[in-house]
């Protein structure tokens, strides 16, 4: 799977802010409404909060990947976001997230978003990848890394 399948420009952000994990979720969900207009935010946000309550999403190293399921999704949709400063996420290793890559599923993608969800673990497990998207200094350089990987 290429990322550009899934993510495009306009969901992508370079130096978001964000104080907490719940701030952030907050911000990425009016970021990503702001591109998909059909989008509630409100219902984007208490959908992705939900997810997080089952266990947190950030695997490690600065990584988080939010996801949850959309009524109104019709396909799999990515967005990414590397934050300003880096904050709790509740990850396995007790490590601030900088980098987040949140994925809306449709209500009955099952097997496609289980997919998606192992492809993007084992992108972001890439500790050069990673480093690369952290020197990102723009909303454009930041997604052409992401999509050159």
């Amino acid at each position: 799977m290429k990322l550009d399948s899934i993510l495009s420009p306009g969901r992508t952000l370079c130096g978001a802010p964000g104080s907490s994990k719940k701030r952030v979720l907050e911000n990425i969900s009016q970021f990503i409404c702001q591109d998909l207009s059909d989008f509630n935010p409100n219902q984007l946000f208490d959908n992705l909060v939900a997810r997080e309550k089952l266990g947190s999403t950030g695997l490690g190293n600065g990584i988080a990947i939010p996801h949850c399921r959309i009524t109104q999704c019709q396909q799999i949709i990515g967005t990414l976001i590397k934050l300003d400063d880096a904050v709790d996420f509740d990850a396995i290793d007790g490590q601030p997230v900088d980098l987040l890559f949140v994925l809306l599923v449709p209500e009955q993608a099952h097997d496609e978003h289980l997919n998606v969800l192992a492809t993007l673990a084992e992108l972001f497990s890439d500790a050069s990848f990673c480093q690369q998207l952290r020197t990102a200094n723009s909303n454009e350089g930041l997604y052409q890394l992401a999509i050159a990987h």
